[in-house]
């Protein structure tokens, strides 16, 4: 019989956390997720896991004791307060990106990292942006069928990356704009509701300039790593946008070549285990598609009629499940 280990789950209430315990449920994977909450409300909750009744405990050295690996998915306090606890032991997956500035903290992505990749034994494995894992996906498999002169990259952000307050926000925009009331704006400052940002307004409580920074610095991270496998591509041109939809990213990609191959060998090598490829008979993906969906879907890829050594690319993806799935294949390299 298979030794069963034991995971946590801190802020297994948030969107991500739920995510989360929804792929590790599916994983068949022979762990028992001990579910914990970021906020001392939640602790003592009657909850479910995997079918089964569960417990939701109490973030506390004690409840951490047993888990040979820990997904942080709260709040940054509650990040901050489980790096400060002992236990070596434990494997640390960060999903909220706010142990980026921890000494030891490594940006991991499994889908994409070369054959025999390890991290350092004592490192904080932080979850690439997923905008950035499905950049890493597609590019370098363009770059080596033909060598990439330059690209462009529109990246459509989903309000739930700003969490259950983000997607809030945007429904309680909605109803009140139609109902001509006033509209909330905590999170992002502006009116997202039909509408669509660059910029957020000048007292949201996290800058959009600050997720285009993440992306770009984990995309270059994960590409300076393709030079075990092979040359690395040029970085992109990157343009962060939010985007008035609740879930799932959207990617438009501009690439330039040295030669064009041509759309038919474009599709053929983006075609691989995480990329759902939808060539021209059929229509190109959306980001409510993909909800729920593993992996990255590809589709719309035509040549620039004004440059001819250049096409288009289109690329969806649910953001949340793509870093669970990431995620899980973290820990899962400690089983």
């Amino acid at each position: 019989m298979a030794r069963t280990h034991t995971w946590a789950l801190v802020g297994s209430e948030s969107l991500m956390g739920r995510e989360l315990r929804d792929v590790v449920a599916g994983s068949g994977l022979p762990v028992d997720l001990k579910l914990i909450s970021a906020s001392p409300e939640a602790a003592g909750t009657l909850t479910e896991q995997g079918g089964e009744p569960a417990v939701v405990w109490e973030l506390q050295e004690q409840a951490l004791r047993e888990a040979r690996v820990v997904f942080l998915a709260g709040s940054p306090e509650s990040v901050r307060q489980v790096l400060d606890l002992p236990g070596d032991a434990r494997v640390v997956v960060d999903l909220t990106h706010a142990a980026e500035d921890h000494p030891r903290s490594c940006i991991r992505a499994p889908y994409v990292e070369p054959p025999g990749f390890r991290a350092p034994e004592d490192a904080v494995h932080l979850v690439a942006h997923p905008a950035a894992i499905a950049i890493a996906l597609a590019v370098p498999r363009l770059h080596a069928l033909s060598p990439m002169a330059r690209s462009v990259i529109h990246v459509f952000e989903p309000a739930s990356e700003r969490g259950l307050a983000g997607v809030e926000e945007l429904q309680q925009q909605t109803v009140s704009l139609l109902s001509f009331k006033g509209m909330p704006k905590q999170v992002f400052d502006e009116q997202l509701t039909f509408n669509m940002l660059a910029r957020y307004g000048e007292e949201a409580p996290l800058p959009l300039e600050t997720a285009e920074l993440r992306i770009e610095r984990h995309l270059a991270t994960l590409f300076s790593r393709a030079d075990l496998s092979g040359a690395a591509p040029p970085m992109p041109s990157l343009r962060l946008i939010q985007a008035p939809v609740f879930h799932g990213y959207s990617l438009s990609l501009w690439i330039e070549f040295v030669e064009n191959p041509g759309t038919d060998a474009l599709e053929s090598a983006l075609a691989c285990e995480h990329i759902d490829v939808r060539r021209s008979d059929l229509g190109p993906p959306t980001s409510a598609g993909m909800a729920g969906q593993s992996g990255i879907a590809a589709g719309a890829v035509s040549m620039d009629r004004n440059a001819g050594q250049a096409c288009w690319c289109w690329l969806a993806a649910d953001n949340l499940r793509l870093a669970a799935e990431n995620a899980v294949a973290v820990a899962s390299q400690f089983l």
